[in-house]
């Protein structure tokens, strides 16, 4: 009976101040004030570097001449756009952009997930310790650090590597690594996983250690061994950090990267080194082309957003976690 008087009771309406929206209250602000006065200066930065600058590109639409405002220069649609998808130059820099990205992105992947695992089953602190640190070394090198390193372990009269190859009897004689397009790829590869590969492991132990010991020993009362628990525990417990990071990383399919490729390249590998970014810089910028340099980056960010949007919208539809 009282359950029955209690249910008929009208219920309160929530007051909702018009002016402010649903679920946010002058109470909330005030609760809160000071998130948001902490946020004010990130929220100021991303409009001065991330929007203010969009207003460059009407550039694109236009044959700028640094001499002229934006309002006094000529507009000629997309020209610049149709330049580029009629250009072998950049088709040839755009095939060279995703091949190396690919390649990037399958590698760090694999190797930061594999490096993570294999760390996670060390159980004395010390070699765990020391191998993480050493693997994190060559994150803190500049490209330029880097590159030279690179060149020199590659180069045909000492490099370590011929030297190497030719003891073991892979090879008979010194290849000359970084004058044949065809390996460029692969050397650019392999040292994005020698600098970063160490750091990228970080998330990845992170996520690690947040999956419940309790599913570790139920598995080993089930007769689990070391790599099934890692089959069936660990990378199921990673998954959703996976999802995130691929996400994230497809957003960045045309950035293949400038420096390695700028300092290792050279004219016998021209045809195999450039990327969007070395094509803007010496097509572009270098030539006083801001045109045709912001059409690029134009070109980029519109793949970068649509690229995103298939990946989030895909995982969503697998019932996978998402970015957005």
């Amino acid at each position: 009976m009282a359950e029955t008087i209690l249910s008929k009771r009208p219920k309160k309406k929530q007051k909702i101040d018009p002016e402010i929206g649903v679920g946010l209250s002058w109470k909330t602000i005030k609760n809160q004030k000071q998130l948001i006065l902490m946020s004010f200066p990130i929220v100021i930065y991303i409009l001065i570097f991330n929007y203010v600058p969009i207003w460059g590109w009407l550039m694109a639409f236009q044959n700028y001449r640094p001499a002229l405002k934006l309002s006094k220069q000529q507009w000629v649609g997309l020209k610049h756009f149709k330049f580029l998808f009629q250009d072998d130059t950049f088709l040839q820099v755009l095939r060279n952009t995703l091949a190396m990205s690919m390649i990037n992105l399958v590698l760090s992947f694999a190797t930061a997930i594999i490096l993570a695992l294999l760390l996670n089953e060390i159980k004395a602190r010390f070699w765990k310790r020391s191998i993480q640190t050493i693997s994190y070394l060559p994150h803190f090198l500049s490209w330029i650090i880097a590159a030279g390193i690179v060149a020199t372990s590659l180069s045909v009269d000492d490099g370590i590597v011929n030297q190497l190859l030719m003891k073991l009897h892979i090879i008979k004689e010194p290849v000359m690594w970084l004058s044949q397009g065809k390996y460029f790829w692969g050397i650019v590869g392999l040292s994005n996983v020698w600098k970063e590969v160490g750091w990228n492991t970080i998330i990845y132990l992170a996520a690690i250690t947040s999956i419940d010991p309790s599913l570790y020993e139920s598995a080993g009362i089930d007769g689990a061994n070391r790599y099934q628990k890692i089959l069936y525990v660990t990378l199921p417990g990673i998954k959703s950090t996976f999802i995130i990071l691929l996400i994230m990383n497809i957003g960045h399919i045309l950035d293949a990267g400038f420096e390695i490729q700028y300092l290792l390249g050279n004219g016998l590998i021209v045809d195999w080194s450039q990327t969007i970014d070395i094509f803007v810089l010496k097509y572009g910028i270098a030539q006083g082309n801001y045109s045709l340099a912001t059409a690029a980056g134009i070109f980029k960010t519109a793949v970068s957003i649509i690229l995103i949007l298939i990946a989030n919208s895909t995982a969503k539809r697998l019932g996978e976690e998402r970015l957005i």
